[in-house]
């Protein structure tokens, strides 16, 4: 379960708000599911079109729908992100293992998800999908049954489409449908969202080494400033500019945290935002800050960040103008600024 402390205070014209991390998964031994369980799962029907109709097609396939991507970031799960940015409105990233497509997360009001669609109303969502607090998955002879907890079911409830899984990120604020995630069964195992039970083996990702962590965490920190971009603009906000001083201020502070193992907006080396800022030598009017910890990637820290009142509020800012991400070891930090 999260553990959520929102502070928030102004000094010097800047807004300082917090988010400890996510507790650790929970996994244990259990009995194998039955059959008549796993026929419950499965009640919603496969949809012959939008995106959901990738998992499991080739990169090829991939290419010939969507084009070349913009760039491809490395993940800590196995794959490879496959970034498609189609504006403002359409934020796609597919992600490609042995040449097969395990995963996929979309963002956007044009973003294809049948059988859900970006905006819809959490009421209508509940009316058509079966949404349960435990789900069943069977994968290369050991059974796992991931638990959701009341807030998981309120804010990315798990649903079963055939073979593959589906997160649907709600914004709880709205009352609608944020993003979606559709995995495949190792994927959804190796990342563990959920508190997770298990009988057999656990699947586990590969190590990662400081080189290829490096390049997971550049790449984390572009698709936050992308994600942040598509959820303003959704809030009929001005798109934020990347500030290259101030993601390195956001970076460094990441890389503190981490070492000194305390999370906190106050730097016993650094000192405060202001300070940081300062030593930086990044010129504002407003500041603001969020961090986080011991999320899976950038997706769900930033849903994670939509769904809590005081990160929200920073987030969705109209008075900033640039912003500056850093991510180290599955510390992020976002720092926004107005600039004169």
């Amino acid at each position: 379960m999260a553990v959520v402390l929102s502070i928030v205070f102004y000094l010097h014209l800047y807004l300082l708000e917090d988010f400890f991390p996510k507790d650790e998964i929970v996994a244990s031994q259990v009995k194998a599911t039955t059959e008549v369980e796993e026929k419950e799962q499965n009640q919603i029907e496969l949809p012959t079109e939008g995106l959901a109709t990738f998992i499991g097609k080739d990169a090829a396939y991939v290419e010939e729908q969507l084009g070349q991507p913009e760039r491809i970031d490395p993940s800590a799960y196995d794959y490879d992100w496959w970034i498609y940015k189609k504006g403002l409105s359409e934020y796609i990233q597919v992600g490609i293992a042995n040449n097969k497509v395990v995963t996929l997360y979309a963002i956007g009001q044009d973003v294809n998800i049948t059988p859900f669609k970006i905006g819809e109303k959490v009421e209508n969502l509940y009316a058509k999908i079966p949404i349960k607090s435990n789900i069943n998955v069977e994968n290369e002879g050991s059974s796992y049954r991931f638990e959701l907890t009341e807030e998981d079911i309120n804010t990315h409830p798990l649903v079963q489409i055939g073979s593959f899984y589906v997160q649907v990120f709600l914004d709880k604020f709205d009352g609608t449908v944020s993003s979606i995630r559709f995995m495949d069964a190792e994927t959804l195992i190796k990342q563990q969202p959920y508190e997770l039970v298990y009988l057999g083996e656990l699947l586990q990702a590969s190590p990662i080494d400081a080189e290829k962590e490096k390049a997971i965490s550049t790449g984390a920190s572009q698709q936050i400033f992308d994600i942040s971009n598509l959820m303003r603009v959704r809030h009929d906000l001005k798109p934020l500019e990347w500030d290259e001083k101030t993601s390195e201020v956001a970076l460094a502070h990441s890389v503190d945290m981490f070492e000194s193992q305390e999370f906190s907006h106050t730097s016993q080396k650094n000192g405060e935002l202001s300070d940081r800022l300062e030593e930086g030598e990044v010129f504002y009017q407003l500041a603001g800050e969020n961090i986080a910890a011991n999320y899976t990637d950038a997706p769900a820290v930033m849903e994670g960040w939509l769904n809590s009142k005081s990160h929200r509020e920073t987030l969705l800012n109209g008075e900033f103008t640039h912003l500056g991400v850093g991510v180290y070891q599955l510390h992020y930090t976002q720092n926004f600024i107005q600039k004169w």
